[in-house]
């Protein structure tokens, strides 16, 4: 009869998480949208892509906005939970729990979110978000070493397939724009990199302190970190050090237009990252990392819905090749639901 009800309790737990992952992935591809649209918005809009500087300077400028905006959503949904005092105790455990929450807001932040922004602004919202579709194998290469996630055969085929579709992504593009007239765009290349480094990392990072943090209060605390490096460290430093007008041009964002695209976008963000945090102990990071993969179908689904702009034939098929190397590693767990890591020394 435990049995019985500790089968019930995993399958039941399994499904929630695929849940979460699922939700993150929905609100993941929406934020695509008001982020590749803040873009077009004066005083972005007239930047020079001939000028990589510029744009290296508005993206960091932009995930400065981002990251404030995702840690005030979230420190308001912590209050409507009745939270803050949970995530000020964890906050204070700097030695043992949030220290790896500042760590990951260095990955997914100042690389991944910033990597993606600037994605989105050389290349657009299509590639920006299908490009970052490797995460997954950043992501579960490290959990299986890290916390001995089990990674089964169907698994490591889907991280094969995965690999292959980033091939399909990144390949006719990028030999082609290196080799054309628009070389300066090896920027947003690097960016859709970085995001897919950097997201896989924090997804392993997060892992350290996931299994003694509220998933609600340890959010919070890495996109309030990630605002802190931006405010107090990124920004006056390029202001400082660099003769960029870093602060110009963040006091001209601060119009309705680009103000209305990131306040959507940081709303949808953070939500989207509640509900990414809250699949990896459910299901693991390999798994949760999995669906949340899928944001790359919604982006593609919103931005040609808004846009009425069809992505090009090489990024379809990379989408595809992902979404099913996605499918094929979930499948992976699905006779052992909630058996996600193995204990012990056992392989």
């Amino acid at each position: 009869m435990n049995s019985m009800h500790r089968q019930q309790y995993l399958r039941r737990r399994t499904r929630w998480g695929y849940g979460w992952a699922l939700c993150a992935a929905v609100l993941w591809g929406a934020w695509y949208v008001p982020g590749a649209a803040v873009w077009h918005e004066a005083p972005l809009a007239g930047l020079a892509q001939g000028r990589p500087e510029q744009f290296l300077m508005a993206a960091a400028v932009l995930t400065a906005f981002h990251a404030c905006l995702v840690a005030a959503f979230q420190l308001l949904w912590l209050a409507a939970l009745g939270k803050l005092a949970d995530f000020f105790r964890t906050l204070w455990r700097f030695g043992g729990i949030s220290k790896w929450y500042f760590l990951a807001a260095v990955l997914g932040g100042l690389m991944a979110n910033f990597g993606s922004y600037l994605a989105m602004g050389y290349v657009g919202a299509v590639f920006a978000a299908v490009a970052g579709l490797l995460y997954p194998v950043v992501g579960a290469a490290l959990a299986r070493l890290w916390y001995r996630e089990r990674i089964g055969r169907r698994a490591a085929l889907g991280i094969a397939v995965i690999v292959l579709g980033g091939a399909a992504i990144y390949a006719p593009g990028l030999s082609g724009d290196l080799a054309g007239e628009g070389a300066a765009r090896w920027l947003g290349y690097l960016g859709g990199a970085l995001a897919a480094l950097g997201w896989g990392l924090e997804g392993a990072i997060v892992g350290r302190a996931m299994d003694v943090t509220d998933p609600d209060c340890g959010v919070a605390i890495r996109y309030l970190a990630e605002a802190l490096y931006w405010v107090l460290l990124i920004l006056p430093a390029l202001a400082w050090l660099t003769p960029l007008p870093v602060y110009s041009l963040a006091g001209e964002l601060w119009s309705w237009r680009p103000m209305l695209y990131l306040g959507v976008g940081g709303l949808s963000f953070a939500f989207c990252a509640v509900a990414w945090y809250k699949s990896f102990p459910l299901i693991g990071v390999g798994r949760g990392q999995a669906i949340g993969a899928f944001y790359a179908l919604f982006a593609t689904l919103f931005t040609a819905a808004f846009t009425l702009n069809f992505p090009e034939w090489h990024f379809l098929i990379g989408l595809a090749l992902v979404i099913l190397g996605g499918f094929v590693m979930v499948s992976d767990s699905e006779r052992h639901p909630g058996a996600v890591r193995n204990v012990g020394g056992e392989a």
